[in-house]
């Protein structure tokens, strides 16, 4: 097993890191743009005698230098990239013994519910438990002694925050381990490993990357024992990203702190508008003050990134879809991140594996509309939404 190159002694910044950090020119060529390793196997000069590569579902020169990057940036020891971010969940779910009880946050992305509830369900022990009522989550920690809590902070689409500094201390304090899905905020403003959590997830296909071509996974964590772990089944199982996807992460990954910033910067311009809106019923943006977790927020986080959910005041299906078929800027689509803004219907899209009783006891009701805000001109993005809503006045 190939270990990853170093940072020691480098004290960049993060905005540094995100170009250099495994950003190293050619050695070869003295090419500034490293080159694509694509090639599925790598000569050896004498049996079991290699460069420290021997096939690449096992380990990739560009791939190592994707995960030497996103280790930078997550201020972590040790990082496993994948085909997508479900891989990175299927292989935590076997990284434990048979029916491990596990707890898991009740406001996930749909793909991680419905992993869970459905395929492993009757192979962990798996229960659903609000994560920002620490008092009700002590509780239930004690009494059903999970040995893994996974969260999402914020989550989706309720972008409901959970405290990670106080949450991760009460798992140690009881022996469980701590996972978050950090793909809502980025590194770039929110580092969970720094807040205590075991390992940290990414959806690379969104803010890591940017630009929606392509779909990965991250897992990021300081645990040893658990990173070989995990690259074992990694390689055994099959799931590793692309050479050609993992460069193109890296080109991505250069312009993170620019493109962070201005889905933020536009983000915050539209939540606040929308709160103002006639037709809105409400709006959930953790940069608002007006958010249940904007304290936690602003004490954990650097900044909120670009992701609004909120509600129409018209609550049937029918006047959310015309909403949603009238917008032209934005895209009618699954996924976020990008730099073009999305937009997409959560009880009918992402969320639509979750029954729907359940979801409407979490809140995800035909009103409410996902927001993934892009770079593009604010203005243009009102304007966009406004003539929707005319449609449904």
């Amino acid at each position: 097993m190939t270990k990853r190159k170093s940072n020691k002694g480098q004290k960049w910044n993060l905005k540094t890191s995100t170009i250099h950090a495994g950003g190293h020119p050619d050695k070869e060529t003295g090419a500034i743009i490293p080159p694509i390793y694509q090639t599925s196997t790598f000569v050896q000069s004498s049996p079991g005698k290699h460069k420290g590569y021997e096939y690449s579902r096992s380990h990739n020169p560009t791939r190592s230098r994707l995960e030497e990057c996103l280790s930078a940036l997550e201020n972590a020891k040790y990082c496993l990239v994948t085909s997508s971010g479900m891989s990175i969940a299927m292989l935590m779910m076997h990284v434990f013994p048979k029916d491990t009880p596990m707890l898991v946050g009740d406001d996930v992305y749909g793909g991680t519910y419905r992993l869970f509830k459905s395929i492993f369900d009757e192979y962990h022990n798996i229960k659903f438990i609000d994560t920002t009522d620490t008092k009700a989550l002590e509780v239930m920690i004690r009494e059903f002694k999970p040995k893994l809590l996974w969260l999402e902070t914020p989550t989706n689409p309720l972008l409901k925050i959970t405290d990670i500094k106080a949450t991760t201390k009460l798992a140690r304090k009881y022996k469980c381990l701590t996972l978050v899905d950090n793909t809502f905020m980025s590194p770039y403003f929110q580092r969970p490993l720094n807040l205590g959590a075991d390992f940290v997830m990414h959806s690379m296909t969104k803010y890591i990357n940017g630009h929606s071509d392509v779909v990965g996974g991250t897992i990021l964590t300081n645990n040893k024992k658990y990173y070989e772990k995990l690259w074992y089944l990694q390689n055994s199982i099959g799931p590793s990203q692309s050479p050609f996807d993992s460069w193109l992460v890296l080109r991505g990954l250069k312009t993170l702190a620019v493109r962070m910033e201005a889905h933020q910067k536009n983000a915050m311009i539209i939540a606040k508008w929308l709160e103002s809106h006639k037709q809105v019923e409400s709006v959930l943006y953790p940069g608002l003050k007006s958010h249940p977790g904007h304290k936690i927020a602003k004490k954990q986080n650097t900044g909120y990134a670009g992701m609004i959910t909120f509600f129409l005041k018209k609550k049937e299906v029918k006047f959310s879809k015309t909403f949603l078929s009238k917008v032209k800027l934005f895209v009618l689509a699954e996924s976020l991140g990008g730099v073009e803004s999305l937009i997409e219907h959560p009880a009918i899209m992402t969320h639509a594996s979750i029954p729907k009783k359940t979801r409407e006891e979490l809140g995800i009701t035909d009103n409410l509309i996902r927001l993934s805000i892009g770079i593009e001109d604010v203005n243009d993005l009102i304007q966009d939404l406004e003539v929707a809503f005319k449609t449904i006045r």
